[in-house]
């Protein structure tokens, strides 16, 4: 009796044990499962851009478009994920959205520099851009760039938060009381329009796109070099740190794809095309060179 006892706790240790295993091989599989498996699994993933055209916006019926919109879908679904859904962000909270969940990738032409690399990480870049700015029609002040606004005190300049243009300004030697900071490309060109400012700040696609929608306003030639340095920017698509599967796949994905005449032919459209194919690395931007 005593022996049969005894072999039945054994049996039901050994049972107890076999389950405990199971559930935890279980459970570190759930937790082992990657934002890429999910999004294989589930065929779509959310990317979050900032409603600045031509790099991400969406259109009247609500279609996600745009050079990093339209260049990450056709990348995502040659890794097996079909669907994108957009999540609208201001520019300034995109990184944060992006660590915080909200959304797994950036998609909105974000530019690749060390500040930015050291909270997430970066694809290749996927094209590299000047700067121009927005003016009145005619170009009254005579604005040529951030020179011009530095040595005009009674000049404003419009730019958005959380872009590069802030620092570019910083640069130039633009005070801050002469910057007016604004959450979006809308209200940059309504700040133009209304007098608020007397130009506003961003790269040459974007001012070239907000000329041609909006009335009574005009772009500046393009340029190159703020204080005596290439501000020649490139843009790529943001990854939280830990999502190394993600990023390396799409990575390699995204650098077979740039240059064909499938990519060429997709941006187009927005402005890009061969002659603003990027002609750094992302490690080369990382390390600010």
């Amino acid at each position: 009796m005593t022996t049969m006892i005894t072999r039945r706790r054994l049996l039901t240790r050994t049972a107890g044990l076999t389950l405990a295993v199971s559930t935890f091989s279980f459970a570190s599989l759930a937790l082992a499962e990657t934002t890429l498996d999910r999004a294989k699994a589930q065929g779509y993933i959310r990317i979050g851009f900032a409603n600045e055209a031509p790099f991400g916006y969406a259109t009247p019926d609500g279609k996600l478009t745009g050079e990093a919109p339209e260049v990450a879908k056709a990348v995502l679904a040659k890794m097996g994920i079909a669907q994108v859904d957009g999540v609208l962000t201001e520019f300034g909270s995109l990184i944060p959205g992006l660590k915080a969940g909200r959304f797994d990738i950036i998609a909105a032409g974000m530019f690749i520099n060390p500040k930015r690399c050291a909270e997430i990480t970066f694809s290749e870049p996927s094209y590299g851009i000047g700067q121009a700015m927005l003016v009145k029609t005619g170009n009254p002040k005579g604005i040529k760039d951030y020179t011009s606004i530095k040595d005009n005190s009674a000049l404003k300049l419009a730019v958005m938060a959380g872009a590069v243009e802030v620092g570019y300004a910083k640069d130039a030697g633009v005070p801050q009381e002469q910057l007016v900071i604004l959450p979006d490309q809308s209200s940059l060109v309504a700040a133009v329009q209304s007098d608020r400012a007397d130009a506003a700040a961003l790269t040459a696609l974007s001012i070239a796109d907000m000329a041609k929608k909006g009335e009574g306003v005009e772009s500046t030639k393009p340029f190159g070099e703020v204080a005596g340095k290439s501000v020649k920017g490139h843009g790529g698509f943001g990854f939280r740190k830990e999502d190394t599967d993600l990023s390396e796949a799409f990575n390699t994905q995204l650098k077979a794809f740039l240059g064909t005449p499938e990519h060429i032919a997709l941006v187009t459209p927005f402005g890009f095309g061969k002659d603003y194919l990027p002609n750094k690395t992302m490690e080369q931007l990382c390390k600010g060179e």
